[in-house]
């Protein structure tokens, strides 16, 4: 690089005063006396140099030239003489006949970096005809055109820039002053040597050469743009030893930045053969060579050209150059690292291939595509016998077409995974069933406590598959709400008949192709959850539980519940065909279990394919024995809390289930249960509680305490979780003991298993009472169902059925007081279109019943009372008979206490529904209700509000009423029984048509109950309306018609 650099600076040389030359001959000697010895006989640019100082010619230079700065810093051009200048050999560009002044030039606009002089630049003009072909006719005459070029100013500072040039013109002036002030004022007086026409006659190619700087003063016509100008020269200056260090650091610092980049020595190449030579004792020329050379922005090269004084410009340009050399630095180590990271990968990889040439010579390793059609004919050979015919021809051809692809094909990575996929399904390979009814039992009884109506199902169901040597045909639907035990159940099923178990949920599933696949065709297709499903269990008869029926999903990719149709029907998924598979799969050994909370929502073809189990809700005896059989022991394991340390009372676990979970299920008391024991494990903690790790062995390691200040909680809570990894090995959750031989099986999510600890405590137990649940668990957030003590006429509780369970209703009817909207009948609580309905039937009903009572004498009529006597004392009775023609017709002293009681005597029974506003509320209005079951409870509360007699305070009914007075059967009889209990009622009407299912429950569930059973109205009226008549008893199964409430 070193020598290449000498080259290109062999023809740069000058002539000056002999002292000068030979004292900076000596400089540079003295520098470069340790160069080697190829350096000094090649000769280079510095030897050229030393002989033009001594006045010796180079031997490549065929004329001499003496140079007279345009600009006059040398000691001729300060004294006012001129030197001519001779031509240099080859293309040399210099001024051509003796010096002229120009003061009128025409504006050659510069965009990217000024024009330095003694420097050439190449120009484009466009757009621009008047100036083209003012340029072109100067150099048709033959003379020299001489322009001024200058540089643009940046965007930013055009606009004050034409502020300040329009300050005092005016607007004629001010147009043409403008023309030039987005130009610097100061520019380089440039010769035009070349011209080139353009394409168009707006356009040419110039080529330029700086002569000295200039600077305009005033513009003379805008069209083309032509200017005063006034020439500067530099200011004078002294050539002492520091400028002449800086001008040999200039020279270095420039062959420094040649042998960095080689594009600098294009440049200065190209420099050489158009300019012949620089002098480098003409400091100024010398510096705005060494300027034109750096690539800094146009602003900062735009101050070194309008710097006049020679040894700051210097200083400058000595910095820019410098930077250079920084940068091609910096380009320099970046360039060596990534040739030496690309090196390193090449040679890495070259070394690979070889590596694998040299194995596959020695038979040691096979390539990939080898490898994985031997790894695929090994795993088909372990499964064709007992797949079908034409799955195994489709196998064999796709392993064929494998063969025949290059890696680098796509379609050679969706044969792979198509292949892997039809390699890894199991294809008739199946587990043992078992249909032990004994293990079956033993199984649900520990995994669930209660449910034996489903239980027995369940045994039924194993016992027809027992029989029939296969669990085929049938689709299981767990009905129920959340909470109850549905997906633990499946599990439960799984593992009584030793099946692999697989649960996948679609609730909100909008996409068929996440049951039946997508297309091959698809870039990332993926077979259905089926397919998956089979992978994952290796077997042909798993439990599949396809969970949160009810909530399938539909958008604009297909309906999943019709997908569904196809895969749960036994009659057609013996070949179920996966769109990814494109084969029959056979799922008929398949025991599909689904899970809903609601029947509502399932379509009915769907729905008609399974049989239908339904789970209602635990009773307050079953979610006690629950509690205390499964959730306390493995909430005291996962808080870490020793055994025997707490006590939850008896009270304070009835506290739970009746004021802080009245679900149908049990998770959110195991929710408080666990909240329950966290609070103890920290109380445990601040008394001292010890934690002993142990080995494997179970013998103590270390002892620590455990016990913190009572003021500091965050160390207590810190300690009371490392109590919280104290070991159980008893299997206490029912959610773990029913997990079955399942691929899907919750595992642990850390490979190190947590340190064995022992808690000791040594204090007294702590018990907690249901007075202090509040302390535990908060406050609770349900109050009691009963409102009323004694219910009011025209108020009735009523029985109803929601997703979570049962729950009590009650039913308000009141008169409208002052209401002209006579025989009217309103109705709030947010109700459906079936209960407005079922009001609307009661109401007509009600106004019959009541006449055809009247009429036959059964409720006999009061004797109309004086206008002027008082109402009966009954502030209930005021209140229903609300609305009388008192309101508007009172005296104006209504104020005093006396005229308060007097009113006009209400309407009489007869004519109450005629007279009267009617407005029928269920309370709890944020809660939807829907459901015709209310029907007794709204004829009820009409007309016990019409009789001004209230309904006996322990009874709840439920039933639909027909306009003829028939009471039909309803549905949720064991959660309207439980609702019941709930809320302390002895007396239950029930329509006659659930006498069955009512006799089916357990008799915990019916202990303590009245009930009665019902077929018409007439027999509700007198439970509830004329109960003080005679005394009630419970219904027995042979009792008269007429009387089966007696």
């Amino acid at each position: 690089m070193r020598n290449s650099s000498s080259l290109l600076l062999r023809s740069a040389f000058v002539r000056t005063h002999q002292q000068q030359q030979r004292a900076l001959c000596e400089l540079h000697r003295a520098r470069y006396s340790t160069n080697d010895d190829s350096n000094r006989e090649e000769g280079g640019l510095l030897n050229k140099i030393w002989r033009a100082g001594l006045g010796q010619k180079p031997k490549d230079s065929s004329s001499s030239s003496s140079s007279s700065s345009g600009s006059g810093n040398s000691a001729s051009s300060s004294s006012g003489s001129s030197n001519s200048r001779n031509a240099s050999s080859g293309d040399a560009l210099v001024p051509s006949g003796p010096e002229r002044r120009h003061h009128k030039v025409f504006v050659v606009e510069l965009s990217r970096k000024p024009l330095f002089p003694g420097i050439y630049t190449p120009v484009i003009i466009s757009k621009n005809e008047a100036l083209v072909k003012e340029i072109m006719d100067v150099k048709k005459q033959g003379a020299h055109a001489y322009v001024g070029a200058f540089l643009k100013r940046p965007e930013q500072s055009l606009t004050a820039a034409a502020a300040a040039a329009a300050a005092g013109m005016g607007v004629g002036e001010t147009e043409v002053r403008d023309a030039a002030s987005h130009l610097y004022d100061i520019g380089t007086f440039a010769q035009v040597h070349t011209v080139l026409a353009g394409d168009s006659p707006d356009s040419a190619q110039l080529l330029l050469l700086g002569h000295r700087r200039i600077r305009k003063t005033g513009v003379i016509s805008a069209d083309p743009l032509r200017v005063h100008v006034d020439h500067l020269r530099d200011e004078s200056y002294t050539s002492d030893d520091i400028l002449k260090a800086t001008s040999m650091e200039i020279v270095n610092t420039m062959r420094d930045l040649l042998q960095l980049n080689p594009l600098y020595g294009e440049q200065f190449r190209t420099l050489l053969s158009l300019t012949g030579s620089i002098d480098l004792q003409d400091m100024s020329r010398l510096v705005d060579a060494a300027a034109s050379l750096t690539s800094a922005d146009d602003t900062t090269l735009q101050s070194v050209l309008e710097t006049l004084n020679v040894p700051e410009r210097a200083r400058l340009v000595l910095g820019l150059l410098k930077k250079e050399v920084e940068l091609c630095k910096l380009q320099a180590d970046i360039r060596e690292q990534v040739e030496g990271k690309i090196a390193k990968e090449q040679r890495r990889m070259l070394l690979m291939e070889q590596l694998k040439s040299i194995k596959k010579e020695l038979g040691l390793e096979r390539d990939d595509k080898s490898a994985l059609l031997q790894r695929f004919q090994a795993r088909w050979d372990e499964r064709k016998a007992l797949a079908p015919p034409d799955v195994a021809r489709a196998v064999q051809e796709e392993l064929d077409k494998l063969g025949g692809l290059e890696p680098v094909s796509p379609e050679f990575n969706i044969t792979r995974t198509y292949l892997d996929w039809l390699t890894s399904l199991p294809w008739g390979a199946t587990t043992q069933e078992v249909f032990d009814l004994e293990r079956a039992k033993k199984v649900l009884d520990d995994d669930h406590y209660g449910l034996e109506d489903v239980k027995d199902r369940i045994l039924e169901f194993i016992a027809v598959s027992h029989l029939r040597g296969s669990a085929q045909g049938k689709i299981l639907c767990l009905v129920g709400p959340p909470g109850v035990g549905k997906t633990s159940i499946g599990r439960s099923i799984a593992h009584a008949l030793n099946r692999k178990y697989y649960r996948f949920s679609v609730g909100g599933l909008h996409d068929v192709a996440e049951i039946k696949g997508h297309r091959r065709t698809y870039v990332g297709a993926m077979p259905g959850k089926l397919v998956q499903c089979l992978k994952s269990t290796q077997s042909s008869n798993p439990l599949v539980l396809i969970d949160e029926v009810d909530k399938l999903g539909r958008g604009h990719s297909g309906d999943p519940a019709s997908a569904l149709l196809e895969l749960l029907d036994p009659e057609q998924n013996a070949a179920f065909t996966d769109h990814y598979l494109d084969l029959p799969l056979d799922l008929s050994k398949v025991l599909f279990v689904c899970t809903a909370n609601s029947l509502d929502t399932i379509p009915g073809p769907l729905l008609d394919r399974m049989e239908v189990i339904r789970l209602s809700g635990y009773a307050q005896d079953e979610k006690r024995a629950i509690a205390r059989r499964y959730l306390e022991p493995a909430a005291a394991a996962d808080a870490g809390v020793p055994p025997g340390s707490v006590a939850l009372a008896d009270d304070a676990l009835e506290g739970l289930i009746g004021e802080y979970c009245r679900e149908a299920g049990v998770r959110n008391l195991k929710k408080h249960v666990d909240k329950v024991y966290r609070k103890v494990a920290l109380q445990l903690v601040r008394a001292g509680a010890k934690v002993i790790k142990l080995d494997e062995e179970g013998q103590p390691l270390q002892q620590q305490e455990g016990a913190a200040p009572s003021g500091s909680s965050s160390d207590s809570e810190a300690s009371s979780a490392s109590t919280s990894t104290s070991t159980s090995t008893s299997n206490t959750s029912s959610s773990s003991t029913s997990t079955g031989s399942s691929s899907s099986s919750s595992a642990s999510t850390s490979n190190k298993p947590p340190p064995k600890v022992r808690v000791e405590y040594d204090g007294p137990p702590i018990t907690v009472h249901r007075a202090q649940l509040k302390d535990y668990v908060g406050q609770a957030p349900f109050a009691k169902d009963k409102f009323y003590e004694s219910t009011p006429p025209g108020v009735v509780m009523g029985l109803a059925w929601t997703p979570l369970g049962g729950a009590t209703l009650y039913v308000e009817a009141a008169r409208v007081a002052g209401s002209e909207a006579r025989g009217s009948l309103t109705t709030t609580g947010q109700l459906g279109d079936v209960f407005r309905e079922s009001a609307t039937i009661a109401h007509t009903f009600a106004r019959n019943y009541l006449a055809a009572k009247i009429a036959d004498g059964t409720i006999p009529v009061p004797p109309a009372a004086p206008a002027s006597s008082e109402a009966p004392a009954s502030s209930d009775t005021a209140t229903a008979a609300a609305g009388s023609s008192s309101s508007s017709g009172g005296s104006s002293d209504s104020s005093s206490t006396s005229s308060k009681k007097q009113h006009q005597q209400p309407a009489g029974p007869g004519s109450f529904f005629s007279t009267s506003a009617l407005h029928v509320h269920v309370p709890a209005g944020a809660t939807p209700k829907d459901g015709p079951s209310a029907g007794c409870t709204l004829v009820t509360a009409l007309l016990s509000l019409a009789l001004d007699r209230p309904v006996r305070p322990d009874l709840a009914m439920t039933g639909e009423v027909t306009l003829t007075g028939c009471v039909l059967p309803i549905g949720g009889v064991k959660e309207k029984v439980l609702a019941a209990r709930r809320s302390g009622v002895k007396v239950v009407v029930f329509p006659e048509g659930n006498r069955p299912e009512y006799e089916e429950l357990a008799d915990d569930l019916k202990q303590g109950l009245e009930p009665h059973f019902v077929s018409s109205y007439d027999q509700v009226f007198r439970l509830a309306l004329e109960h003080d008549k005679e005394p009630t008893k419970p219904q027995e199964a042979a009792s008269a018609p007429a009387n089966t409430s007696a």
